[in-house]
């Protein structure tokens, strides 16, 4: 994180006795990265933190892939993984279902109605982008509100839990990383701050303004971590309510960024997908495409080129306006296509001579592209329409 927060009651020197009303002391616990050299918190519990009772196995979600062979680009639809009401039965962390992934990062969509158990990534940062919805994720750090738009940005390590809110479901394209989620490095000076290119900046970002503290005793927390055979869990029993945190202060906090708070960058020549990055991970990149400017240029094609990610494979989920260079293709709300490294791909046939003379594009999307090939998971296997490779050529195969 770029810059320093401090919320609740800390005391005026770190590593220094923090007492308690009525007597005795808080319990301190640093959280940090990379060891004891990157970012980190300083948070005060009234509880010992690392109090465990019971520890047994816990059957996470779906997480086995298998390769996208013969290779070829895809289009997922994921609003059919959850029909109907379906969603009501589903809560955003255990409802998950895994859509593509390999050793760096895994995507997954959720579609929910009820809350969440206790829980926590011990793998990674995850990064959630709210599609429709509103609610909280309450922290150990205290309450995140998220709406739609949201970006919501959880720590490695951060013990949480969804509470939807409203009548509709919380639908969520969930990313989860085996390394940090961070701004990109070119975005913010020396001393972390964002510089003035920078496409968002500090005042975008809203981490909790409060402590959380709930009472109880035998909580349970649901663990994701590494285990045998890659990604694994386990179901921890704390002997009292891991929310009991009355103060903290640091640089390394859950927050939320909303969509409509990025600011496009645009030109008169049409612009590369880097300019559209707004954070960056181990082996993967997120970018956002929105509501925008186009081209001004009076040669100008404003839909992309046809290009070849020879070193990446791109992943873009489809989740607002209309995106006009994949029209007539079946791509819609909730879509997300797979458009793998050694393939060239770009606009839908027409789309190109169509685009000449706007100014203009409403369309809203979220972009993955990883720099180690994707695997299907059983929610991308199961959401897949088998058509959308040929939709180019406009036949399928001889």
């Amino acid at each position: 994180m770029p810059y320093y927060r401090r919320v609740g009651a800390v005391p005026p020197k770190r590593h220094t006795r923090h007492h308690a009303p009525g007597g005795g002391l808080y319990y301190e616990e640093l959280m940090g990265e990379e060891g004891f050299s990157s970012d980190s918190a300083l948070l005060y519990h009234r509880h010992i933190p690392s109090a465990i009772v019971d520890a047994a196995p816990w059957a996470i979600p779906d997480c086995k892939t298998e390769p996208n062979h013969p290779l070829k680009p895809r289009h997922l639809r994921t609003h059919d993984l959850f029909p109907g009401e379906e969603w009501r039965g589903h809560d955003p962390v255990t409802g998950r279902r895994m859509l593509l992934g390999n050793g760096d990062v895994r995507i997954f969509y959720v579609a929910a109605g009820l809350a969440s158990p206790l829980y926590r990534n011990a793998i990674g940062d995850e990064c959630v982008y709210i599609e429709s919805g509103t609610g909280a994720v309450e922290t150990v750090f205290g309450v995140l509100r998220f709406r739609q738009g949201d970006y919501v940005l959880l720590p490695r390590g951060t013990t949480h839990r969804w509470v939807p809110a409203g009548d509709g479901p919380v639908r969520a394209y969930c990313i989860e990383a085996s390394s940090h989620i961070q701004p990109p490095p070119r975005y913010l000076s020396k001393a972390g701050q964002f510089l003035e290119h920078a496409p968002y900046c500090e005042r975008d970002l809203h981490g909790p303004d409060e402590p959380l503290l709930v009472d109880g005793e035998d909580v349970e927390v649901l663990v994701k971590h590494r285990g045998p055979g890659g990604v694994t869990g386990t179901r921890y029993v704390y002997a009292r309510h891991p929310f009991d945190v009355v103060g903290w202060d640091g640089c390394l906090y859950p927050y939320t960024f909303n969509v409509e708070d990025f600011e496009p960058i645009t030109g008169r020549v049409h612009q590369p997908p880097p300019v559209h990055q707004v954070f960056a991970g181990g082996g993967f990149v997120v970018c956002n495409f929105v509501p925008r400017k186009v081209d001004y240029h009076p040669l100008s094609v404003p839909v992309p080129y046809y290009h070849s990610n020879v070193d990446s494979d791109e992943v873009m989920f489809y989740c607002g306006g209309d995106y006009e260079a994949r029209k007539g293709s079946g791509i819609g709300q909730g879509s997300v296509s797979l458009h793998p490294g050694g393939l060239a791909h770009g606009p839908q046939p027409g789309a190109y001579e169509a685009s000449i003379g706007k100014d203009f594009f409403d369309e809203l999307a979220v972009m993955v592209d990883t720099f180690r090939p994707l695997e299907l998971g059983e929610g991308g296997r199961a959401a897949e329409d088998p058509g959308y490779a040929w939709t180019w050529a406009g036949r399928g195969p001889r």
